[in-house]
């Protein structure tokens, strides 16, 4: 009996450890928005929610990489298609929100310029293509 009491106090305590381990804890690598970046996560303004940016349909990899890795980044699209949303970072955004001007495929902010052709895409910064 005692055995048995002493088993199932273990049990329980070990539940609640666990519990208590998978719970979000300020300072634990989460975001404003409660995303994990160390898990790939980036905060889509346009989806409103956490996503990992690489697993998208949409994947554009980078085409002259001035690092020692190539990077790549996901397009989220709004659902009338009138903005698109890339994940690289300019500024103190991870993200950053196109505009689609008139009937063309060009999505457009500042510099940077999102074209579509024949469903493939690429972005360009000042008419240079740097992700493909």
């Amino acid at each position: 009996m005692k055995k048995t009491i002493l088993f199932s106090a273990m049990f329980l305590g070990s539940l609640v450890f666990a519990q208590k381990a998978n719970q979000v804890r300020p300072g634990d690598g989460r975001d404003a928005h409660g995303c994990s970046p160390s898990a790939g996560q980036t905060y889509s303004q346009i989806q409103k929610k956490c996503l990992q940016s690489f697993a998208q349909k949409i994947r554009l990899i980078e085409q002259n990489p001035t690092n020692s890795w190539t990077s790549q980044t996901g397009v989220v699209f709004s659902k009338d298609m009138k903005k698109a949303e890339i994940f690289i970072a300019d500024g103190k955004e991870n993200s950053m929100i196109l505009t689609k001007k008139g009937k063309e495929s060009v999505w457009e902010k500042g510099d940077y310029a999102l074209v579509s052709a024949k469903n493939k895409y690429e972005l360009r910064k000042n008419n240079v293509v740097i992700y493909k």
